[in-house]
């Protein structure tokens, strides 16, 4: 039989690095309305926009209302849709994966 002896320090140390992996794979999305469209801006824990990203918008029912990508400054815009609250999906690639959800309340009306 074979025993494994595990130390303290091995277990603080393995502790301390899994926080730091999933770091690695955190990608940040901002949604906000403004002006009849919604702005969409994709970055990385170190300020690096996410160039490229898929960007998937979902609506209450879970139903595909559009696509796109962001360009090279992390950024994508679509015109408000007639529809209530909206998810927001990015896909950075690698595993760098997030939702926004942006509530009706939260968009305001074109004047």
């Amino acid at each position: 039989m074979i025993t494994y002896r595990i130390t303290v320090p091995g277990i603080l140390l393995l502790l301390l690095l899994l926080p730091g992996l999933a770091v690695g794979h955190k990608v940040n999305l901002f949604a906000y309305a403004e002006a009849g469209r919604i702005y969409v801006e994709g970055y990385f824990p170190d300020g690096r926009s996410v160039s490229n990203g898929k960007v998937k918008v979902f609506d209450s029912a879970d139903q595909l209302l559009l696509e796109g990508k962001t360009d090279p400054d992390g950024l994508f815009n679509f015109p408000i849709p007639k529809t209530k609250d909206l998810s927001i999906v990015l896909d950075a690639g690698m595993g760098h994966k997030t939702t926004f959800t942006l509530k009706k309340s939260e968009i305001k009306p074109e004047r």
